[in-house]
């Protein structure tokens, strides 16, 4: 049977890239398709170890029946056995009904066992067994079912090692490698990173999202980012982007710190409204402190204070220094307080010689209104602040 007389074109949704490890996926996924072999997927988590999974089911013989997911290490070990091979009514408390276990209700298709790796050693002699002789039996029944399906399991572990620690079984795990399939992570495949995007993005605005726009210095950025938490990383931080950047293309100002490069400083007035970014307001802080804002004071500069007790009119003479171009005190400073006490200062009197009005400050001081806000809420600045200043 060949490859186009399994699937459908466009009805089986394969791993997006282009790249020759993800080719190398999706040529095997086809080939092992046809065939009712076991097969372990391994990778680390995010990389779509289940959507490897569906592609083989969905591209088999078996496509018509059921796909069975079942988390293995998400379940506690004494309920996971009831979960995949049901339980009699009354077979323990709170059995109140017959129920059906996963491997039932996957019969004729494929049942996934992620994260295989985590299960319990008593059940993976149970399903040892199942994989042998493809008998089971819920739990408190006497009676043996026989079993028709395909399994497929997978693990972010490595299986290896933990046979050599003895927490998985040697037979188990040769049970299931018949065919293994190796998902490799995100930053081993950069060039699928604009098509992963893409492909994400109109799933996104298929379930009602908006549109994800990058501006390319975004993308850039991303391509750089080392992405431990995978394609499903890359998901979540998209749909984070299509609800904060709704009405416009998404700049690396949007982007979380983490991702954004290491060298990456953007203009105050680039800065989108809302986000505030503590560089660019360092570097105006720096070198664009208006003349009206401070009171240089004579030479030499004050030694700072050494003890615990570091007194805010200290801390304010020292930053007239300081900002007046002098260099730091003998006895050192403390930044954050004098970074913090000379911005308070500079917002104050700003909004002193603004009257009072948000807006007309924040363009004294190169700001976006409504950065200047939250800097407003930041200090609790009043009224009281302003007839503090004298003016």
């Amino acid at each position: 049977m060949t490859n186009k007389d399994l699937t459908t074109p466009g009805a089986v949704a394969f791993p997006t890239g282009q790249s020759a490890a993800i080719i190398r996926v999706n040529r095997l996924i086809q080939q092992v398709a046809a065939y009712d072999s076991n097969v372990l997927i391994l990778g680390e988590s995010g990389t779509g170890k289940e959507v490897v999974a569906r592609a083989i089911h969905d591209s088999s013989p078996r496509r018509m029946r059921p796909f069975v997911p079942i988390n293995c290490g998400a379940i506690p070990s004494e309920l996971l056995e009831s979960e995949l091979f049901g339980h009699e009514k009354g077979s323990f408390t709170g059995a109140l009904t017959t129920r059906k276990g996963r491997f039932e209700l996957a019969e004729g298709g494929t049942i996934f066992l992620d994260e295989i790796g985590d299960m319990n050693p008593l059940m993976q002699v149970k399903l040892l067994r199942v994989l042998q002789e493809r008998v089971y039996e819920r739990v408190g029944s006497c009676s043996s079912q026989q079993c028709n399906v395909r399994i497929i399991a997978a693990t972010h572990r490595n299986l290896e090692e933990r046979i050599a620690q003895g927490s998985f079984r040697e037979d188990l795990y040769y049970r299931l490698n018949v065919v293994p399939v190796e998902m490799p992570p995100l930053r081993e495949r950069p060039s699928d990173l604009p098509l992963l995007i893409t492909t994400l993005g109109a799933r996104i605005e298929a379930a009602g999202g908006a549109p994800v726009r990058l501006l390319p210095e975004t993308h850039t950025a991303l391509q750089q980012y080392r992405w431990p938490g995978n394609v499903r990383e890359l998901a979540n931080l998209l749909e984070r982007l299509s609800i904060q950047c709704a009405d416009r293309p998404a700049a690396v100002a949007d982007l979380p710190v983490r991702y954004r490069p290491l060298d990456w400083v953007a203009p105050a007035e680039s800065t989108p409204a809302g986000i505030l970014d503590p560089l660019a307001e360092l570097k105006l802080l720096e070198n664009a402190v208006p003349a009206w804002a401070v009171t240089p004071l004579p030479m030499p500069l004050p030694a700072a204070p050494t003890d615990a007790a570091f007194t805010n009119a200290a801390l304010t003479d020292t930053a007239q220094d300081v900002a007046a171009g002098g260099d730091l005190p003998p006895g050192g400073l403390d930044l954050r307080a004098y970074l913090e006490n000379l911005e308070r200062r500079l917002i104050t009197q700003a909004l002193a010689s603004a009257g009072g009005t948000v807006a007309h400050a924040a363009r004294l001081l190169g700001l976006r209104r409504t950065t200047l806000v939250e800097k407003l809420r930041k200090y609790e600045l009043t009224g009281s602040d302003l007839s503090a200043t004298g003016t």
